[in-house]
């Protein structure tokens, strides 16, 4: 199983970005996506989460409203729509999977998925 993100990068602040997340090795319409980010000295913060059969959402409250997550099943891949870039979002960002979503879904937020990518990172040029 790989997951792996692309998409990350310098931008200005009030900027947006797409972040993505291509899962290979299983098979992709059964499972959970999640997205993370981990700042310098912070623990790992879960940002977002999308179902891949049904297409349920969630979001931290942090980031609702300017965060938007998909899915592209014909492409493995699931986005996140990052708008509105502000002090608080430079991290490293990684997706991670877990292929039972019944298990998972409730804590969907929550670090621990039982595969992941390496990360990208996302930074606010001055």
């Amino acid at each position: 199983v790989q997951l792996v993100e692309s998409g990350g990068g310098s931008v200005q602040a009030g900027d947006s970005l797409t972040l993505s997340c291509v899962v290979s090795g299983f098979p992709f319409d059964y499972g959970i996506v999640g997205w993370f980010r981990q700042a310098p000295g912070k623990e790992p913060e879960g940002v977002s989460c999308i179902v891949n059969t049904d297409g349920r959402t969630e979001y931290a409250d942090s980031v609702k409203g300017r965060f938007t997550i998909s899915i592209d099943s014909a492409k493995n891949t699931v986005y996140l729509h990052v708008n509105n870039l502000v002090a608080g979002d430079p991290a490293v960002s990684y997706c991670g999977d877990e292929p039972d979503p019944h298990g998972r879904w409730l804590a969907c937020l929550s670090p621990g998925y039982l595969y992941r990518g390496q990360g990208i990172q996302v930074t606010i040029s001055s």
